[in-house]
C-alpha cells in the first residue's frame, strides 16, 4: 500500500497485490473493495513456457484518452488478444496543470480498466510519464508512473523498473527506457547486454524488444530521436537475432523492412541503411488516441527503408503461431470495425534460418518476412 503527492493532488491509497501459488493457463476471480462497494474481476493466467506455445499479444501506443482513444481500446479488445505490449505514454495527464494531472491519471486507470482489470498490460514509459514541472515543484521524472504502474524488474535482475524482461508462453520480452542513460556502461546498458545472454531461443523463441522511441521513422515529428539508442544497441539486436521491436512515440504507423546501419564507422562502410535478412522489422504503433492529433507529415519521398506508413489512428496484433512464424496485423479505427490494413506472416529469425526457411515477399496483399 502506497500513496504519492503531486503538487496539492493526494492520490489516495494504492494498493498492489503480489498473488503466487498461481497455476498456468487458469481462470482465477478476485474481489477488490468491501461488503456492497465491492466488485469482482477475473483474470487468466498464461500458459506454461515453451518453442511452440501459441500465444497473442496486442500492441497499442500513445493512448491517452479521447474518444479516439476509447475506439482503440474497444477495437483491441474485439481483437482476441490475451496481453498488451504497452510502448509509452499512457494517460497524458501531463498536458494538464496542477491537480489536474494527479486528476487525469485517476481518470486514466477507469478508463482502460475494462481491459487492464481482466489481462496483462507489460508496460514501458514514454516521454509524456516523466512530468518534470518546476514550476510546481515537481522534479522527481516518472513519479506518477512509477507509483501506479510496478513493474517486474526484480525477477529479471533489473536493477530499475524503467527496464526489464519477461517471458510469456513462447516469447522473451525485453522493455527498454528510451529516458533513462543507455550509453556505455551505464545501468541499463550492462543490464540488456546480461539479459541479451540470458535469453534462450529453445524455451522462448520469439525475441521482442518494445522502446518508446522508434530507431528507424520517416516522419518529419521525432526524426532521427532515436539514433543514439540506434548506435549503441542495433549491433546487439542484430547479433542476437531479435524479430520485432516495436516503437511508439510518434502519432502514426509504420513499418520497417528488415534494414540495418551498422557497417559505417565514421571512416568507411554504407553511411545509409541497407537491407539485413538478420536484422529485425522496426514497428512503430504510436497512434492510440492521444489529444496532440496524428503525425500526418512523412518525408518525402518514402525512404526504401519504409515498408509501409499511415497516419491513422489504430492497434497492433502479433499473433504467435508455434516458433517458426507468426502473423500481424495493424487494424485502422477509421473502418469502423476491426480491419487488418497492413499484415504479414514473421518468420522466426533463430529457427527459420537454422532450418533453412526464408522468404520475403514485399507485395501489399502478401508478405511474408
Amino acid at each position: 500500500m502506497t500513496n504519492y503527492t503531486f503538487y496539492k493532488y493526494n492520490s489516495g491509497y494504492i494498493h498492489h497485490v503480489l498473488v503466487d501459488g498461481l497455476e498456468y493457463d487458469t481462470k482465477y476471480y478476485y474481489k477488490t473493495g468491501d461488503g456492497d462497494s465491492a466488485r469482482e474481476f477475473w483474470f487468466q493466467t498464461p500458459p506454461m513456457i515453451g518453442p511452440d506455445v501459441p500465444y497473442k499479444f496486442g500492441i497499442i501506443g500513445d493512448l491517452g484518452q479521447t474518444y479516439n482513444s476509447l475506439s482503440t481500446l474497444e477495437h483491441y479488445m474485439e481483437s482476441g488478444a490475451q496481453s498488451v505490449l504497452f510502448v509509452g505514454d499512457l494517460s497524458y495527464a501531463d498536458r494538464y496543470k496542477y491537480n489536474d494531472v494527479g486528476i487525469r491519471w485517476d481518470s486514466w486507470g477507469r478508463f482502460v480498466e475494462k481491459s487492464t482489470a481482466y489481462q496483462p498490460w507489460i508496460w514501458s514509459a514514454g516521454n509524456h510519464e516523466i512530468e518534470y514541472m518546476p514550476y510546481m515543484n515537481e522534479v522527481t521524472p516518472f513519479k506518477s508512473y512509477l507509483h501506479r504502474y510496478p513493474t517486474p524488474y526484480l525477477a529479471s535482475k533489473s536493477s530499475s523498473p524503467m527496464w526489464y524482461a519477461i517471458r510469456r508462453a513462447s516469447a522473451h520480452i525485453i522493455v527498454l527506457s528510451s529516458y533513462s542513460p543507455f550509453v556505455k556502461y551505464t545501468p541499463q546498458w550492462k543490464w540488456l547486454e546480461e539479459e541479451l545472454n540470458r535469453v534462450d531461443r529453445k524455451k522462448t523463441p520469439w525475441l521482442i524488444v518494445l522502446v518508446h522511441v522508434p530507431i528507424y521513422n520517416s516522419n518529419e515529428a521525432h526524426f532521427m530521436e532515436g539514433e543514439s539508442m540506434r548506435a549503441v544497441f542495433e549491433e546487439w539486436f542484430i547479433h542476437h537475432k531479435v524479430d520485432v521491436i516495436f516503437a511508439g512515440h510518434v502519432h502514426a504507423y509504420e513499418r520497417s523492412y528488415r534494414i540495418s546501419n551498422i557497417r559505417y564507422n565514421v571512416s568507411s562502410g554504407e553511411r545509409f541503411p541497407v537491407p539485413d535478412e538478420s536484422a529485425p522489422v522496426y514497428i512503430t504503433v504510436g497512434d492510440g488516441g492521444n489529444q496532440e492529433g496524428l503525425a500526418g507529415k512523412f518525408r518525402d519521398p518514402q525512404p526504401d527503408y519504409s515498408a509501409f506508413r499511415e497516419a491513422s489512428y489504430g492497434h497492433s496484433t502479433l499473433e504467435i503461431m508455434n516458433r517458426t512464424h507468426a502473423v500481424y496485423h495493424w487494424n485502422r479505427n477509421d473502418d469502423g470495425k476491426k480491419v487488418a490494413i497492413d499484415s504479414f506472416v514473421l518468420n522466426n529469425q533463430y529457427w527459420c534460418v537454422n532450418i533453412g526457411i526464408r522468404a520475403e515477399y514485399f507485395s501489399k496483399k502478401v508478405r511474408i518476412i
